[in-house]
């Protein structure tokens, strides 16, 4: 009997070890098995130039989301840049997203300046105002080849 005890001691033990672990890599996994906290909108640029997968959606300098997927638009050929945001952050319909950099020679984000429409983009809806990023080599080559 004092055997069964210990067996099953450790076998509890065993489990709730595994249990521990599973909840410590989901979390610093930073996965999110239900889906509930974020909601996706897309944005068509006309260049990316710089931007990756995970860079940060910020609005008024605050993380509030990322970038999930970058993939070139089929009919368009821009590209169209998947955003997923917080599920308490609300787009406006006439909001205006932009690709920014992180300092002179920073990492490229998704900048999001909120507009004033009561209207608000459903998840999965799309951001239509949008801005680009700014290529600074072609502004160098425009300014040095540039002819009087």
């Amino acid at each position: 009997m004092n055997r069964l005890n210990i067996e099953v001691a450790v076998g509890v033990f065993l489990v709730a070890g595994f249990l521990c672990f599973a909840w410590l890599s989901v979390k610093l996994g930073h996965v999110d098995l239900f889906g509930g906290n974020e909601y996706t909108v897309k944005a068509n640029f006309s260049s990316v130039s710089g931007l990756k997968e995970g860079a940060s959606v910020e609005i008024a300098g605050v993380k509030v989301g990322k970038v999930s997927r970058i993939r070139l638009g089929g009919e368009t050929y821009e590209a169209e840049v998947e955003l997923t945001l917080d599920k308490d952050v609300r787009l406006q319909d006439d909001c205006i997203a932009s690709i920014r950099t992180a300092g002179i020679i920073g990492d490229r984000y998704v900048s999001i300046s909120p507009g004033g429409s009561d209207m608000l983009i459903e998840p999965g809806g799309v951001v239509f105002e949008t801005e680009s990023a700014i290529n600074l080599e072609e502004l160098i080559s425009k300014y040095v080849f540039e002819k009087n």
